[in-house]
């Protein structure tokens, strides 16, 4: 009996799905792929896309074309016979003022500048931003504060003051007092960064090492520092962007000779000596935004990461 029972049930079950599979599939029905949605979602990415990639595309194409095919007039064809001159001028020849040896100069400048300035300030922000996080200390969240409002005070309500202090020091004029104004300028966010990325590591690891007997650096360099690429390529490539693109800082605080890129480059397009050459200030300025643009696409999914890490907590 009870084997003729079990074998009821089976039969039973094995009828009741093969209604079900008759019946045909349950739940919400599948979303169409076109739906109108999806449509609007698409079509703003591509005009989105659009707005950024025209600009670009004239100005490639500008720079490899000739002047007698400039002046045609139609800046959206492709160039009838490609040349490199344009770009060659651009790098050694094309005229800034009274020097004639284009962005070279200036490109070396911007480097003197961005490496030392985003060394150094990485290097204390990422200290201060983990002494904030894991050695509480009188009057952190004061100090913290500050650092926020420090964030967002307009760069150019300090400019005057800062002349003032460059000069009573005697670093106006150089690129020493430029790697001062930029290392400044980019600790309070670079701070609040570090600051919220190390509190978003699990503090068990913190805790283990303060009973394992290990100091403020032994924590530091063995533990907080192998976990926080993600946060370290945010910073670089935060400040190597702000820094390389900037043109205020360096038409003020530096001399002719020690003009960054973007200065000789602003000198280059505003020229008024000789004929416009478009094809030559196209050149200057791709050449101009290579560094940042190289940098982000290399380390593009490191950032996105130490982003999304360094906003779980704040």
């Amino acid at each position: 009996m009870d084997n003729t029972g079990s074998l009821n049930s089976s039969v039973a079950g094995m009828d009741e799905s093969a209604g079900r599979l008759q019946a045909g599939p349950r739940g919400a029905k599948p979303k169409r792929q076109l739906s109108s949605r999806n449509i609007m979602i698409y079509g703003m990415l591509f005009v989105a896309a659009a707005y950024y990639l025209l600009p670009l595309y004239v100005m490639v194409v500008t720079s490899l074309k000739g002047m007698p095919e400039i002046r045609l007039g139609n800046i959206f064809s492709a160039p009838v016979e490609i040349t490199f001159e344009p770009w060659v001028k651009a790098w050694a020849t094309a005229c800034t003022g009274l020097n004639c040896d284009g962005l070279s100069r200036g490109f070396w400048n911007s480097v003197r500048i961005t490496v030392p300035s985003t060394l150094i300030s990485i290097l204390i922000a990422s200290v201060n931003g983990y002494a904030l996080a894991n050695w509480r200390f009188k009057g952190a969240d004061f100090f913290f504060t500050i650092l926020i409002v420090g964030a967002f005070i307009p760069y150019q309500v300090m400019i005057y003051p800062i002349v003032i202090v460059l000069r009573e020091i005697g670093l106006y004029g150089s690129l020493s007092g430029l790697v001062i104004v930029h290392t400044i300028f980019g600790m309070p966010i670079l701070t609040l960064l570090f600051r919220n990325y190390f509190t978003s590591l699990p503090e068990e690891l913190f805790k283990a090492a303060r009973i394992d007997g290990a100091g403020f650096w032994q924590i530091y360099f063995r533990i907080m520092l192998p976990m926080s690429l993600p946060i370290f390529v945010v910073a670089m490539i935060l400040q190597v962007t702000g820094i390389w693109n900037d043109f205020l800082f360096g038409v003020v605080f530096t001399r002719p000779e020690y003009y960054p890129m973007t200065v000789q480059l602003n000198n280059i397009v505003n020229s008024v000596q000789g004929v416009k050459e478009y094809n030559v200030n196209m050149a200057a300025t791709l050449l101009t935004g290579a560094v940042p643009l190289i940098v982000y696409f290399v380390s593009g999914r490191l950032f996105v990461r130490g982003i999304a890490a360094g906003a779980v907590k704040g």
